[in-house]
Formats: C-alpha cells, structure tokens, sequence
C-alpha cells in the first residue's frame, strides 16, 4: 500500500495502478491534466479489475487524448461571468470565490482540469484575494459565498481563516458553502483546527461534499463527516453520473443511501460536463432521466438528488428531470434560469 499522493506516472506503475506497456500514453496525458491519488484512493482500487469504479474516476486513462470539436476548455463558462481574478457571478445572491486552483486528487472527468492543479497557480495571492473580497463587500446583492477551486480544504487553518474572517464583516454574507472532497479522499485533515477555522466567520457554514461510488463511504471517510456534522456545520451532497461508475440504478441509490445515513443531504447529480477527453464518462440525457425515474419510489425521498446540466457557455444550471427540458429534432432545448432557451445534444 502506498504511503503519500501518486502524483505522476512512475508512481502509478510503481503502486500497480497502471501497466508499463501503458507509460507512453499516460505520459502524454499527465503532461496535459494533473494527476494526484491519496493513499486513502488508492487503497480502494482494485488492479486486477479493468472496470474497477474507483479506479475510473481518478487513474488517468489514453481516452482523455480523444477530445470532441464541442468539449470546451472552459465548459460551464466559468470565464464569462468573472469580474475579477478569483470571483464567478452567475446568480445574482451569489458568488463563487475560488481560492485555491489545487486539489488532493485530480478527477479525470473534472470540468476545471484546463484550469487545475499545480501548474495553475496554487492560491489566490493576497492582493487578488483581497481584491476578490472587496468586490463581495461592495455587492449588496450577494447571499451566499460558495468556496471552490480546486478544493479549498486543502488551505491549512490559517489560510482558511485568512477568507472566512473577512467573510464575518459582510453583514450581507449570510451563506458561506464549501465544495470539497476532503473529507472521503483525505479525511484525516478534517480536524478540530480545520473545523475551527470553517466556523471563524460566524456564518451558516454548510460543506457540500463530492463523492461517486459508495465504497467512498469508509469508515475513516465517515468519521470524517461526523465530525463536521457534530460540529455544527450541514451537509448536502453532490455527484457525477459518471457511465462506468454510478450509472445503474442499485449503485446510484446506494451512494445516495450513504449519504443520508452519514447526515449528507442529497443535492446534486450533475450530468457530466462538455470537458476535454471526457466523453467516456458521459451517459445520455434519456439514460439520466430513466436513472432518476428509477430511485423514485425505490429508494426514500431523502435520497432523491436535483439531476442537472449546467448549460454550456454559462448560462447556469438546468433541472433535467422537469419542464426546462424539452426533446427536439436535433438533441434538446433546455430553458436557463432567465428563461432563455438553448439546444443542446448528447455528447458520448
């Protein structure tokens, strides 16, 4: 069992994750997309199974080479809707701040893989930072702040409290998020300091946490959420429908089941974005809509996610399984939040 992050390809030969017959393609796509698997991830895959689900979503793979003419650097149009470095305004009651561009593990679906990991600039430098903040204090308009990257659990307790301190003089802050998946790829950094330094701003604070495949759910990974939840600070959840992963209907209620049992609400089941080399993780829409018709009446109401797309371009997000969808002769025409309308096609 390995002992730190793989982080490159000679690492993953090395662990058994990846054969050497294999070493010149993986070479070409780790000099492209970022590669990191904790300890904890790679004591969950199994080698010998070619289809292991763990495996799938973070050892890299030859069909990230494969990009299609509509996958997009900036898939959900992240670039479009940022007044200054660091800020994402789609909605008008909130903002995103992402504050750091690293994370503990690199998904291979991941819609920000053009924009992460250590090549992209680590942390938001202080002045930008500064910036950022500024720009959510003068915006009156501005509910809720929702922590992404990257994962901003990786900031150790300072620097965590360098943004939620600020945060506390916002009186019209009322919301702070954090997206993460620290707590199931890395949960022994959720601590009393780190759980501490999440509570500094004197917000709600809710974490809202990303995992895909039940086996994520391991006893350590459930302490570790626990430990959050105890401490005062709600949970809700969110996933990819990722084909390979958690595309049948006992996986995908499973995962939901354990979110719940872990006092995790369910939230989001994203539909998988238009990202470089991604098309072998993406199902259909119809699939996704058959997925969820599924879990109804099977599995509780606690366990039944919203399932979205965020519109490619960045018009936001979109409930598939509701009247915003509509089938046309060429894919679908999905209605945004504003009420425009936009078509889309599956794209596998």
């Amino acid at each position: 069992m390995t002992t730190r992050t793989i982080r490159n390809v000679d690492e993953l030969i090395g662990a058994g994750l990846a054969p050497e017959a294999a070493r010149a393609d993986l070479d070409r796509v780790a000099g492209r997309y970022a590669v990191a698997i904790t300890p904890e991830i790679a004591a969950l895959i199994d080698p010998s199974d070619p289809d292991d689900p763990i495996a799938r979503q973070f050892v890299p793979s030859v069909a990230e080479l494969d990009t299609r003419p509509e996958e997009r650097a900036d898939p959900i149009g992240d670039d479009a809707h940022s007044p200054v470095p660091g800020i994402v305004h789609r909605y008008p009651d909130r903002v995103l701040l992402k504050a750091v561009q690293v994370c503990p593990v690199y998904c291979r679906f991941c819609f920000r893989r053009e924009s992460v990991g250590p090549d992209h600039g680590g942390t938001l430098p202080r002045g930008k930072l500064e910036a950022a903040l500024g720009y959510i204090a003068s915006h009156e308009e501005i509910w809720e702040v929702i922590l992404t990257g990257g994962d901003p659990l990786v900031l150790s307790p300072a620097r965590l409290r360098r943004i939620m301190e600020p945060l506390a003089d916002i009186a019209h802050v009322r919301i702070v998020r954090i997206h993460t998946r620290v707590p199931v790829v890395m949960p022994a950094q959720i601590d009393a300091a780190l759980i501490q330094a999440l509570k500094a701003c004197g917000k709600t604070v809710y974490v809202a946490l990303h995992a895909n495949h039940p086996r994520e759910f391991t006893p350590e990974a459930k302490a570790a959420i626990a430990r959050l939840v105890d401490a005062g600070l709600p949970m809700v959840s969110q996933s990819v429908l990722l084909r390979g992963v958690n595309d049948d209907v006992d996986t995908l209620g499973s995962l939901m089941r354990l979110f719940v049992e872990a006092r995790v609400k369910p939230y989001y089941l994203h539909h998988g974005d238009l990202a470089p080399g991604t098309a072998h993780f993406r199902t259909t829409i119809a699939q996704g809509r058959a997925l969820l018709k599924a879990l109804r009446g099977r599995y509780s109401g606690l366990c039944q996610p919203q399932y979205v797309l965020d519109i490619p371009g960045g018009a936001g997000k979109s409930l598939l399984d509701g009247d915003a969808l509509t089938p046309d002769s060429d894919g679908y025409r999905i209605r945004d939040w504003r009420g425009g309308e936009h078509s889309y096609k599956d794209s596998v």
